[in-house]
């Protein structure tokens, strides 16, 4: 599961978010229940006032059937007439009208009873109306009188109040429950407004001071992590420019080392020249021995010669095997400096991987410098094996030398031996040139050898001082980030 901490800040907005949108949901809802209700109950109000407005219209007719009926007994014309029958169809018209709106059987039955009552004041008026039509007004008076059509119509006066009163008082009652529907939904209104503010504040509140801290514990480590990797980078800078410099000291004198070999070399075939000289003279007598003599001498001088050129290149050869352990104990060096790098890179998260490729591609060339050194390693000890070799051949040489020297102040009849031994040296000078040139060979391929060292001290540089400046700007980062937080 996913601590509070290693939440996005994504999430902290969105939930900051989702409170008030959910509370506003929620109070949406809790009034549109309520103005649903309100509504119904408005709609139900209006349905009421409609039913008192068709009882009152309903009254009104039976009023105009007694008033047309009176005023027909007493001027018997159409006018009235056509009153009467027009209120008594309109009378008809509501009373289907008003008994589909009617919603509760008491109301049906007491309407009924009030239709059959006025059913029975139309009988009434239609025997009145027969007499009068019939010339008989008087009598038309006396059933009226005593049909008791005032006494009926006041009874259907009595029932349609009594109706009136009832649809009236359900009419207040529904009016009553509106206004407290309203009033409970405006309280409800205020109350969810209220609490959805409260609450937002709140949450709104919390998520800023979440992402606040987060952002802010963010920043630290970045800071200390990007400082941590500056001194690191300036560490390894540090041993970048001792590597680079002891590169640069290692190439010159392998440089100084060929040239020594060039000349060794060429001291060896010209000694080879002299002693095929001296070999081509031999045959020339006792003067010939004593030339001879000369280029033994000659050639003794030039073998001390090359011995000394021997041992420098010796000594140089150790240079370069202490110079490359120097560069393989940097390359290891370098490697746990860019391991400490990569480490520190990992601490830092997202903003350092960059640091970490970087860091990566410094172990590499460590790697490439320490392989590298070990091939110089290798060489050197192939240099130094045939500096031994020479050195040998060198003292063999001088020792047949010094051997035709005496060879030939003892004795002229001993040339032949002299000769054999010029053969010799002709032979340990060619075995010495050989020797010479391997080693001239082996110089040169120290030499490439320490030019890719070389360039790769220099990439080793070029990516600290890259790291270095983007660890620079990742501290620049930062501090911009904890300001702005």
């Amino acid at each position: 599961m996913i601590s509070l901490k290693q939440q996005r800040i994504r999430t902290w907005i969105i939930g900051g978010y989702a409170v008030p949108i959910v509370l506003s949901l929620f109070s949406f809802v809790i009034v549109w229940n309520s103005v649903r209700t309100l509504q119904q109950e408005a709609d139900q109000v209006e349905e009421f006032i409609e039913n008192d407005r068709i009882v009152d219209r309903m009254e009104l007719n039976t009023q105009v059937l007694s008033r047309t009926l009176r005023g027909y007994l007493l001027d018997p014309n159409s006018i009235s007439l056509n009153s009467y029958n027009e209120a008594r169809q309109n009378f008809y018209t509501d009373v289907p009208i008003l008994m589909e709106r009617l919603r509760e059987p008491e109301e049906e039955d007491q309407l009924q009873e009030i239709v059959d009552a006025v059913e029975r004041l139309i009988e009434t008026h239609r025997t009145i109306f027969v007499q009068v039509q019939g010339g008989d007004r008087t009598g038309a008076i006396e059933s009226w009188k005593q049909l008791q059509g005032r006494t009926q119509a006041e009874e259907i006066q009595d029932q349609f109040t009594s109706f009136s009163e009832h649809e009236k008082s359900r009419v207040i009652a529904s009016q009553s429950t509106q206004q407290e529907s309203l009033t409970v939904l405006i309280n409800a209104t205020i109350s969810l407004t209220l609490l959805t503010l409260i609450v937002s504040a709140f949450v709104g509140w919390w998520v800023i001071s979440r992402i606040t801290r987060q952002m802010n514990e963010a920043a630290s480590s970045v800071a200390s992590s990007s400082m941590e990797i500056a001194a690191t980078m300036e560490e390894q800078e540090r041993t970048a420019s001792q590597q680079a410099a002891s590169v640069n000291e290692t190439t010159t004198t392998m440089d100084e080392l060929g040239a020594s070999a060039r000349q060794v070399m060429n001291q060896a075939e010209s000694a080879t020249g002299s002693a095929n000289e001296v070999l081509s003279q031999a045959d020339n007598g006792t003067r010939a021995v004593e030339e001879t003599l000369e280029t033994m001498y000659s050639l003794k001088d030039r073998v001390s010669a090359i011995a000394q050129q021997i041992l420098r290149l010796s000594e140089q050869t150790n240079q370069i095997g202490n110079i490359s352990n120097l560069v393989s104990d940097l390359a290891n060096q370098t490697n746990m400096l860019a391991l400490n790098a990569a480490v520190e890179a990992v601490r830092a998260g997202e903003h350092g991987k960059g640091f970490s490729v970087v860091a990566s591609e410094i172990r590499k060339l460590a790697d490439q410098s320490k392989k590298s050194a070990e091939k110089i390693n290798t060489l050197v000890e192939d240099i130094q094996n045939a500096i031994n070799t020479t050195v040998m051949v060198t003292d063999e040489g001088t020792k047949s030398v010094e051997t035709g020297v005496k060879v030939s102040q003892n004795t002229s009849h001993a040339f032949a031996g002299v000769r054999e031994g010029i053969n010799q040296v002709v032979m340990s000078n060619q075995q010495i040139t050989l020797t010479l040139k391997q080693q001239v060979n082996a110089v040169e391929q120290v030499i490439e050898a320490m030019t890719v060292l070389n360039v790769a001290a220099q990439e080793t540089a070029t990516g600290i001082t890259q790291v270095k400046e983007g660890t620079q700007r990742l501290n620049q980062a930062a501090v911009s980030l904890k300001d702005l937080v």
